[in-house]
């Protein structure tokens, strides 16, 4: 089977990424004061010079240069109608991007960001040109070939972000999916001056949830399953054998970097290690052991057990109440500058198990499957 390329899939991820991050949070919009209509296509040059945004336009726009330029190579296409494409598409999302922030009060509009923004795509597309030209992506197109199955761009898109949805602060470590309490809020907003807001406020008040922590039994249920559910993922698209334990490797190192990482971000390097606690250790043991005894499954009973993984663990952390560390660690994604990633980091980690167990269940539906 053909293998379809994740450069595309990942590029439109990276274009999402740009639009939230840019245009966050999406309110108040207006006129801009002063201005008329054909001056709001002019993008002013800003009088003063901050060394944070110089780095995140440009940086920012580099993995969309390289992967619009791998998708286009990969696709079939000539180098220079991928470093065209590379090079134009980024551009005129940028420049839709600034025109859109004329119209927000709490973003500034620059020129300069738009050149920064075209350079990194510039770069990104001469960066991926030069691992083209090295054969490193044609040696991963070989490794892929031999450890993943043909329809696998969807099953490593979800794995690729994994990381990013643990960078958003868990109730508890490797517990994603933690949706109930905003969908709460939610319908509670939804419902709000309405006849029906006395019967919601009691229907939702019976969720079952008593405010109480969870047990350690709970607490190392939701680690043991945050770890094997992306292993059983890759499992549902590779067949058996032996490098299915790179897998777990990379999964198991991956997820204590990244919950390590998250955890110094919101409260410092002196409290990076903050988050492990002595459930951690026989709860990743535990996963990594279930991870190890599923490494001769066939991808459909992988699948099935990934989605049946995936359901308990979303059931469990929609047990987990709130917590004074976990409110501080959300109030410091939610200001300051951290308000650039806040937003896709959390949509990421409340959607990742949802989005994989709909990919899991579509493997089991297929026909032909082991």
């Amino acid at each position: 089977m053909t293998h379809r390329s994740t450069a595309l899939p990942l590029a439109c991820f990276a274009a999402v990424l740009v639009l939230y991050a840019s245009l966050y949070p999406f309110e108040g919009w207006r006129w801009p004061p002063g201005v008329d209509g054909v001056g709001v296509l002019v993008l002013p040059w800003p009088q003063w010079r901050d060394r944070f945004d110089d780095w995140a336009n440009g940086l920012g726009y580099m993995p969309l240069g390289a992967l619009i330029y791998g998708a286009v190579v990969r696709g079939g296409g000539r180098a220079k109608q991928a470093f065209a494409l590379a090079l134009v598409l980024p551009a005129l999302l940028s420049y839709g991007v600034e025109l859109g922030q004329q119209f927000m009060p709490g973003r500034v509009p620059s020129a300069k960001d738009f050149s920064l923004n075209v350079a990194g795509a510039l770069g990104g597309s001469l960066v991926a040109a030069a691992l083209q030209s090295t054969g490193l992506v044609d040696r991963w197109q070989a490794l892929r070939e031999r450890w993943f199955a043909g329809d696998s761009a969807m099953a490593l898109l979800l794995l690729l972000l994994w990381p990013v949805a643990l960078l958003f602060p868990a109730p508890v470590p490797l517990g994603l999916g933690h949706v109930w309490g905003e969908l709460r809020a939610g319908l509670q907003a939804a419902v709000a001056d309405t006849p029906w807001e006395a019967d919601a406020a009691a229907w939702l008040a019976r969720d079952g949830r008593p405010g109480l922590p969870l047990s350690r039994l709970q607490e190392g249920l939701i680690v043991s399953l945050g770890l094997l559910a992306p292993c059983l993922l890759a499992y549902a698209t590779t067949t058996a054998g032996l490098h299915r334990l790179w897998l777990l490797l990379g999964a198991l190192a991956l997820g204590l970097g990244v919950t390590t990482l998250s955890t110094a971000l919101n409260f410092g390097p002196a409290h990076a290690l903050a988050w492990w606690s002595p459930t951690m250790l026989p709860a990743l043991t535990v996963g990594t052991l279930l991870a190890l005894a599923a490494l001769g499954l066939g991808r459909r009973l992988a699948s099935a057990l990934g989605f049946t993984a995936l359901a308990l663990l979303v059931t469990l952390v929609a047990q987990a109440p709130s917590d004074p560390y976990y409110a501080a660690s959300l109030q410091g994604w939610e200001q300051g500058r951290f308000i650039r990633f806040h937003g896709i980091a959390q949509w990421v980690g409340w959607l990742w198990p949802f989005a994989a167990m709909a990919w899991l269940l579509s493997r089991m539906a297929r026909r032909g499957d082991d």
